[in-house]
C-alpha cells in the first residue's frame, strides 16, 4: 500500500516536472523568436549601411555580410553630407544633455517632496501632475507653438531644453514609488539630529535612490536623443537642428540619389549612443524597475 502511494506521489512531481519544462520550452522559445524578430532590422541596417548603391538595389533582403565593405560610408562620405551630421549629434547631445541633468535634479526634489513631506494640497497636487500625462500632445501642440512664437522662443532651443529643466512627470511618479519604500525612520533619525529637509534629500534618499535615477535618466535621454516631432516643429535654422531631423532631411535629399547605403550609416551612427547606453547599463535599468515593483 506505501509503495503504491509513493509511486503515485512520485508518478505526480514528475507529471509537473514535465509541465514545468514544457513551460519553460514554450517561454524560452516565444522569447528567442521575439528577439530575433526584433534584432533582424538592425542586422539589415548595419550590413546595408556596408554596401554600395549598386549591390544594395540588387540584394535588398539580403543578410548575408557584402564582400568588399564600403567602410568609407561610416569613416567619410557620412561626414561630409550636407546638412551636418556631426552638427546635428552635437546639438542632441547639448540639449539632451542640458535637459536631463537639471530636469533629474528637480524631479527627484519634487519626488522627494511628494514621497516624504507633509503639506496642504499634496496628494492632489500629485494626481493633478498624473494627469497631464493623459493629454496627448497633439492637443497641446498649437497653443504651446502660439506661446513660444509670442515670446520669442520659435527657432531656438528654448522650447526644447526649458520645459524639461522643470521636471519630467512620468520620473517625479515612478521616483516618489521607490522612494515611498525607504524607511522613514532614517529622515526623522536625521531631523532629530538637526538635518534640514536638502541635506536629507541629497545625503539619504539620493544615495539610496540612485539606482531609480539612473535608470529614469538614462530612458529620458533616449527618449529625447530620439525625439523628432518637436525639434521639427520648433526649429528651422539648419545650424540648430537635431541629429533626427537631420536624417529626415538627408534621408528627402539622397533617397532621390538612390544612395541608401549613406543614409542607412548615418541611421547606425545616430542610434550607436542609445543602443551602447542600454546595452552598458540595461542590468541597473531592470534591476530598479523590479525593486519599485517589490516596494
Amino acid at each position: 500500500m506505501a509503495d503504491s502511494v509513493a509511486v503515485q506521489s512520485y508518478g505526480k512531481l514528475g507529471s509537473k516536472k514535465r509541465e514545468n519544462v514544457h513551460r519553460s520550452v514554450g517561454v524560452y522559445a516565444f522569447l528567442i523568436i521575439g528577439a530575433v524578430i526584433m534584432i533582424l532590422p538592425l542586422i539589415w541596417m548595419l550590413e546595408s549601411s556596408l554596401k554600395t548603391k549598386e549591390q544594395f538595389l540588387t540584394t535588398q533582403l539580403s543578410l548575408a555580410f557584402p564582400k568588399n565593405p564600403q567602410w568609407s560610408n561610416f569613416f567619410e562620405r557620412i561626414w561630409k553630407m550636407s546638412p551636418s551630421l556631426q552638427r546635428g549629434i552635437l546639438n542632441s547631445i547639448i540639449i539632451s544633455f542640458s535637459t536631463i541633468i537639471v530636469g533629474t535634479f528637480v524631479s527627484s526634489l519634487a519626488a522627494f517632496s511628494y514621497a516624504k513631506l507633509h503639506f496642504p494640497g499634496k496628494d492632489k497636487l500629485f494626481l493633478a501632475e498624473l494627469a497631464t500625462m493623459m493629454i496627448p500632445f497633439s492637443i497641446i501642440m498649437i497653443p504651446q507653438f502660439v506661446i513660444y512664437a509670442k515670446i520669442g522662443w520659435l527657432d531656438t532651443w528654448a522650447p526644447l531644453i526649458v520645459p524639461g529643466m522643470l521636471g519630467n512627470v512620468s520620473m517625479i511618479f515612478f521616483l516618489r514609488q521607490y522612494m515611498n519604500g525607504i524607511p522613514t525612520s532614517m529622515i526623522e533619525s536625521a531631523r532629530i539630529d538637526g538635518a534640514g529637509f536638502f541635506r536629507i534629500y541629497w545625503q539619504i534618499m539620493m544615495p539610496n535612490a540612485k539606482p531609480a535615477v539612473a535608470a529614469q535618466a538614462i530612458l529620458w535621454f533616449m527618449g529625447a536623443w530620439n525625439d523628432y516631432f518637436a525639434p521639427s516643429i520648433y526649429l528651422n535654422n539648419p545650424d540648430k537642428l537635431t541629429v533626427q531631423v537631420v536624417i529626415s532631411q538627408l534621408n528627402a535629399m539622397y533617397a532621390i540619389q538612390t544612395d541608401y547605403p549613406l543614409l542607412l550609416a548615418a541611421s547606425v551612427v545616430a542610434l550607436l549612443p542609445c543602443l551602447i547606453i542600454f546595452m552598458v547599463f540595461q542590468k541597473q535599468i531592470i534591476a530598479s524597475v523590479a525593486m519599485t515593483g517589490l516596494k
